[in-house]
C-alpha cells in the first residue's frame, strides 16, 4: 500500500513537471514571437525612413508596372518569337554561368573540401576546423558581393559572376556534402588501408560509391539556384540574361515586349530545369519504378 502511494506521488511529480516545462516552453515561445515582431515593425520603420516614404507611397501603384507590361507586351504578340531568338544566346550565357562552370567548379572543390573537412575521412584532421571555416566563410558571403568586387577588379562581363557563384556554391554544397559523409560506412577505408591504399585511393574506392547518388542530387538542386542567381548577377553587370532584362526594364516604355520576352525565357528554362532535375534527383534517391518494385 506505500509503494502504491509512493508511486502516485511519483506520477503526480512527473505530471507537474511535465506541466511546468509546458508552461516555460510556451512563456519563451511567446517571448520570442514579441521579438521577432518588434524587429520586423523596426525593419520596415528603417526602410521607410531611409527610402523618406517612397516605399509606402508606391504601394498604390505596385500593379502598374505589370499592367503596362502585359498590355504592350500583348498587343505585339508577333514580335515575341523574334525575341526569344534574339535573347537566346543571352540565355545560352546564363545557363554556361550556372552549369558548366559555376555548378561544376563549385561542386569539385565542394567534393574536396567536404572530404578534408569530415572526420574519419579527413587526410590532415588537425586541419578540419580550418576547412569548415573556409565552407563557412565562402557561404556566408552574398554571391552578388562578391561579384560586385569582382566586376570592379575584373571589369563587367560573365567571369566575376561565374567565380562569385563558384564560390557560394563551394561552401554550400561541402557542408552539405560533409553531411553525407558523416552518414558512409568507414569499415571499407580499414580494409583499403591494410592492403596499403593512399588517402585518395581509400576515398575514391570506399567513400565514393556509397555517396555519390546524394552528392548528384544536392549538385543538381543546386543548379537549379544557380540559374536564379546567374540571371540575378546580370542585373550588376555581370552578364547573361539579367543584363539584357536590365536593359530593357531601363529602356521603359517601348521595350516592354522584349522584357515580357525575356521574363518568359527565363520563367519556361528555370521550369524545364527544376523539372528535369527534380526527377533525376528523385532517382537517385528512390530509384526507378522496377527497382523500388522489386
Amino acid at each position: 500500500m506505500v509503494e502504491t502511494t509512493a508511486g502516485i506521488r511519483d506520477l503526480g511529480s512527473i505530471q507537474d513537471d511535465y506541466l511546468a516545462l509546458t508552461r516555460q516552453k510556451r512563456l519563451y515561445s511567446f517571448i520570442l514571437l514579441i521579438i521577432f515582431i518588434a524587429l520586423m515593425v523596426a525593419g520596415f520603420s528603417v526602410a521607410g525612413g531611409r527610402n523618406a516614404g517612397s516605399f509606402w507611397g508606391g504601394l498604390d501603384n505596385f500593379f502598374d508596372y505589370p499592367a503596362e507590361l502585359v498590355i504592350e507586351a500583348s498587343g505585339k504578340m508577333s514580335e515575341l518569337p523574334g525575341h526569344f531568338v534574339t535573347f537566346f544566346p543571352a540565355l545560352i550565357e546564363t545557363v554556361n554561368i550556372a552549369a558548366a562552370a559555376a555548378t561544376l567548379i563549385g561542386a569539385i572543390a565542394a567534393i574536396f573540401l567536404s572530404l578534408l573537412s569530415t572526420r574519419g575521412m579527413a587526410c590532415f584532421p588537425v586541419l578540419i576546423p580550418v576547412f569548415r571555416r573556409i565552407m563557412d566563410i565562402s557561404r556566408a558571403i552574398p554571391e552578388i558581393v562578391v561579384a560586385l568586387v569582382l566586376i570592379f577588379i575584373l571589369g563587367g562581363g560573365p567571369v566575376p559572376a561565374m567565380i562569385a557563384i563558384a564560390l557560394h556554391t563551394a561552401g554550400a554544397l561541402g557542408k552539405l556534402f560533409s553531411e553525407v559523409n558523416e552518414n558512409a560506412d568507414l569499415k571499407p577505408l580499414d580494409g583499403l588501408a591494410s592492403v596499403g591504399a593512399t588517402w585518395g585511393q581509400k576515398m575514391a574506392l570506399g567513400i565514393v560509391p556509397q555517396v555519390a547518388p546524394n552528392w548528384l542530387s544536392y549538385a543538381l538542386l543546386r543548379f537549379e539556384i544557380n540559374v536564379r542567381a546567374s540571371a540575378i548577377l546580370g542585373f550588376v553587370g555581370a552578364g547573361g540574361l539579367g543584363y539584357e532584362l536590365k536593359n530593357a526594364i531601363s529602356w521603359g516604355q517601348g521595350r516592354y515586349d522584349e522584357a515580357a520576352a525575356i521574363f518568359l525565357l527565363l520563367f519556361i528554362t528555370i521550369i524545364v530545369i527544376d523539372q528535369t532535375s527534380s526527377h533525376y534527383r528523385d532517382r537517385l534517391t528512390h530509384g526507378t519504378k522496377s527497382e523500388r518494385r522489386s
